[in-house]
């Protein structure tokens, strides 16, 4: 057996196919729909409680008997500096009066890292999802020889190759190599540290060459073709999130799915602004305005995020969704709008022309 046919197998899923997680979009409906398609679907549960997380893995398992991946944030906690969170603030004060609202006078750390929340690993360990995957970074090495023994396969992302070899070294069993072209949040250990923005072509090619570990290929892709891309580069199978976003299962919000349909999809950047770590999104107002020449450093992460959404849910009171964060890779205007089971299907029948 190849690679793909290895990774498969030991996943038991049909297609080298996996939605990705896509905390606050992906749902137990659209992974569970994914997963009954033969492909794996993904929960994201990196923003979520423990307890918000149980009822998602709860309901998964009332949807499917197939296997899904669970996928939550290992990111250091944030480095809390009330100057910079005073200064953030008051750079974006001017948003906040033209949502009809005063800046918070302050800012909370709105979810806790993987690394920080026994009450979730002790969840997953009870639960034991088919996989768990880790953004930002890794677990303890305690943490992941326990989901090793309970069966649970795990995945790390990478977005050069020095992640990938702590990943290898770790012993965690696979790698999503996260090109720049990926929408959401870059998995990066340390944003603070200089990014070679590789491709996702380029870094797939890179680790199936310098590491022993089942690459999955993550960022840009949209479609059947470029999934078979992926491939023909030695990627064990693909990982697609935009190209779910317009299913009918995901969370989405009705101004998200105009946006990704509009000619705004065209124009996404990689930013700091919303939530502290890069993450590349649909360009709006907020995006605009954090990126202007002059503009203080975001309060660390999770902590900007915590202004962003409080920005947003002021806003959209009146119906102004500038501020909201709508994620979205450069493959954007690619996007399609069908049910998740029919998005497998049609991914499928592209991979096999």
């Amino acid at each position: 057996m190849n690679s793909s046919e290895q990774f498969l197998a030991r996943l038991a899923i049909r297609y080298p196919i996996i939605q990705a997680p896509m905390a606050g979009v992906s749902t137990p409906r659209l992974a569970a729909a994914v997963s009954d398609a033969g492909a794996l679907g993904s929960l994201g549960l990196g923003s979520s409680t423990a307890a918000q997380a149980r009822r998602m893995l709860e309901e998964m398992r009332a949807l499917t008997g197939r296997p899904y991946n669970a996928n939550v944030f290992c990111h250091v906690p944030a480095e809390r500096d009330a100057a910079r969170e005073a200064a953030w603030l008051g750079h974006l004060a001017p948003l906040f009066a033209d949502a009809g609202s005063a800046a918070p006078a302050s800012l909370d750390e709105v979810y806790k890292s993987f690394n920080d929340d026994e009450e979730m690993f002790r969840m997953l360990l009870e639960l034991r999802p088919a996989v768990v995957s880790f953004h930002f970074g890794l677990p303890s090495s305690e943490r992941l020889a326990a989901f090793h023994q309970a069966g649970v396969f795990t995945m790390a992302t990478a977005t050069n190759l020095r992640e990938a070899l702590i990943i290898e070294k770790a012993g965690v069993n696979a790698i999503v190599a996260q090109g720049i072209e990926a929408g959401g949040h870059r998995g990066m250990f340390d944003p603070d540290e200089s990014d070679e923005r590789l491709s996702t072509s380029v870094l797939v090619r890179l680790l199936v060459k310098k590491t022993g570990l089942p690459i999955v290929a993550a960022g840009g892709i949209m479609d059947g073709a470029g999934i078979r891309a992926a491939l023909d580069l030695g990627a064990a199978a693909a990982q697609l999130g935009t190209a779910f976003i317009l299913c009918p299962e995901s969370s989405a919000s009705s101004a998200y799915r105009d946006n990704l349909k509009s000619e705004r999809s065209a124009t996404t950047r990689l930013t700091a602004a919303l939530s502290g770590r890069p993450a590349r999104g649909i360009v709006n107002r907020l995006i605009a305005h954090g990126e202007a020449p002059g503009s203080p450093r975001p309060a660390a992460y999770p902590v900007a995020y915590d202004a962003a959404k409080q920005l947003h849910a002021a806003a959209a009171k009146a119906g102004n969704h500038e501020f909201a964060a709508h994620w979205a890779g450069q493959g954007a205007p690619l996007a399609r709008e069908m049910s998740a089971a029919e998005m497998v299907r049609t991914l499928v029948g592209e991979l096999e022309k």
